[in-house]
């Protein structure tokens, strides 16, 4: 399967996925969505690989959701169809069958920070920014991150951390119990590749069984919340708060929210 906007390293039991738009701060648009979807159910019936790397190419993980591709007057993005994608994507991703480590170096912010959290096992950079800033443009977090921040941080703190939408340091991130470990500078790579090494040498047939248990248990969680935000998503896209808040972005100036 090839992609043009994503790599996938098949290395023996463990691979590595790399979101690759860095001239874009690998924001996701509607093409990586649907390559991640793609990827992500294609792994569904792997057979040999038992751990994957996420991470990302060039200076970042993540910046989320290309928010260019929501301005393109020629090309909007279809939010609906946007939304399609992120189910899929949100849905194969929890349940693939494999140990997941999310290495973030740089940033990983909105749809990138969903991403980040659905992870199995997160390291960050200790430079890192973390973010569910979707609040700053007047959205709901997607993709599954109202999920994934809950399953991290349980219900209060999750809408707590979502309201606010703080950009968030490795360190804050750790004391919230949004990731698992932080890499020094320049290290996470390095880090990652260690913890592959540590699960590779582990009794992984156990360790995914007991993912597979648990995941399976908490699935139609994970659908109902993906459908309705992709009902609110939808909603929050024709809002007056939403356009403010992509507009302030363009323009870096902050945003002056009405509520509506």
């Amino acid at each position: 399967m090839e992609f043009s906007t994503i790599t996938l390293e098949k290395l023996g039991r463990y691979g590595i996925l790399t979101l690759n738009r860095p001239q874009a701060m690998n924001a996701m648009d509607a093409v990586m969505m649907r390559e991640l979807a793609d990827c992500f159910e294609a792994l569904q019936q792997e057979q040999e690989m038992q751990v994957l790397v996420i991470r990302g190419e060039g200076k970042v993980f993540s910046a989320g959701g290309d928010i260019k591709a929501m301005l393109d007057t020629n090309q909007p993005l279809d939010i609906d169809v946007a939304m399609t994608y992120l189910t899929r994507i949100a849905k194969a991703y929890y349940q693939l069958p494999m140990i997941v480590i999310a290495a973030v170096h740089g940033a990983s912010a909105g749809l990138g920070f969903s991403l980040t959290l659905g992870a199995d096992i997160i390291v960050a950079c200790e430079n890192s920014k973390l973010a569910m800033n979707f609040i700053g443009i007047g959205l709901i977090p997607d993709g599954g991150g109202h999920f994934f921040m809950r399953e991290r941080v349980g219900t209060v703190k999750a809408k707590q951390l979502i309201w606010e939408g703080k950009v968030l340091t490795a360190a804050e991130a750790l004391d919230a119990g949004l990731i698992d470990h932080i890499a020094p500078d320049g290290t996470v790579f390095a880090v990652a590749d260690q913890l592959v090494a540590k699960l590779l040498a582990s009794p992984l047939t156990a360790m995914i069984t007991t993912k597979k248990i648990l995941h399976t248990q908490n699935l139609p969680q994970l659908e109902s919340i993906l459908a309705m935000e992709a009902e609110g998503q939808s909603a929050m896209r024709k809002t007056a708060d939403h356009l403010e808040g992509i507009q302030a972005f363009v323009a870096k100036r902050r945003p002056a929210f009405v509520g509506k």
